[in-house]
């Protein structure tokens, strides 16, 4: 299983196939499903998501004006299902909510806060 998440982690802005991560577990996909699903709370996909979209959000502290960009950049070809899928986890829009994390930054910095 190890195997399997350290794959999705490594590799979370390439196309997914159950199958192959089942096999690299050296799991039936059904058991695998299971058994991953037991050790991350989550469906494979949801994870692989879930990783997607907060590596898009620390880089979107980072190049603020390439929404659309970034979201490719993590794997998504879509950018209206990237500003949705975004939207969902983090309760707001990539632009709005890096401008946001950004500010707390800058706040942090101006005050000397770890």
């Amino acid at each position: 299983m190890s195997r399997a998440i350290r794959w999705v982690r490594d590799n979370y802005a390439e196309p997914m196939r159950i199958e192959d991560l089942a096999r690299l577990a050296g799991m039936s996909t059904s058991a695998f499903h299971w058994h991953f699903r037991g050790v991350t709370a989550m469906s494979p996909v949801q994870f692989q998501k879930q990783i997607r979209l907060q590596e898009a959000r620390s880089l979107l502290v980072a190049r603020p004006d390439d929404v659309a960009g970034v979201g490719h950049l993590v794997g998504y070809d879509s950018p209206s299902q990237f500003n949705r899928e975004y939207r969902r986890l983090f309760r707001a829009p990539p632009g709005r909510d890096s401008a946001r994390l950004r500010a707390a930054t800058d706040l942090r910095d101006v005050l000397h806060l770890p």
